[in-house]
């Protein structure tokens, strides 16, 4: 047993134990794998011990080919789902088993929940979706250079640029996520 429910007034279930924790899907399945969990969760009426699954998604302004500008939605981490879930042994199975995860993220087989500085780059705070305006600033920055962000939802991040697009006023940084590097895009 991952975590033994106290008996409370919510059928055994104490909110206070649900942590958010991060699984790691095929690349491409991130919503496949959300919509089969949300399935699941209601099929077996798991709705007060799976409370929320979420792809983290980024907005993204691109130019197109003909100088176009659009503002599109991108995946922060291709490959991986947040889940906020009580951890017992019935709601890591029925997540663990669905098709198209490989693996909750933590060392061996048991899932580590994440902390409050691991959320806050992700716009949860205590469970609630901020949305962080992202400010335009210009830059000067080269590949290989180590970059700390001073603004936004990864703020205080430390990481080493990669590549630079002048064009679309972006640079691509390496993070430490989950335990490993992490590409993340930043205007």
């Amino acid at each position: 047993m991952w975590i033994s429910s106290s008996a409370s007034g919510n059928n055994g279930v104490n909110m206070a134990e649900a942590n958010w924790y991060v699984v790691h899907t095929y690349s491409g399945y991130e919503n496949k794998v959300k919509a089969n969990i949300e399935k699941t969760i209601e099929n077996r009426h798991l709705e007060e011990e799976i409370l929320e699954v979420r792809v983290p998604m980024q907005d993204v302004t691109e130019v197109t080919e003909k100088g176009v500008v659009k503002q599109t939605q991108k995946k922060m981490f291709p490959g991986y789902v947040l889940v906020n879930m009580i951890m017992n042994d019935d709601t890591w199975y029925v997540v663990r088993n669905t098709r198209g995860v490989t693996g909750f993220v933590g060392p061996g087989s048991k899932p580590v929940p994440l902390s409050a500085d691991e959320m806050r780059p992700l716009g949860i705070n205590g469970g609630v979706v901020t949305n962080a305006p992202k400010p335009k600033v210009l830059v000067d920055f080269e590949p290989g250079d180590t970059v700390v962000v001073i603004a936004g939802a990864w703020e205080d991040t430390q990481g080493v640029i990669k590549s630079v697009n002048a064009q679309k006023q972006t640079v691509t940084i390496d993070v430490e996520l989950f335990g490993r590097a992490t590409p993340v895009e930043m205007y």
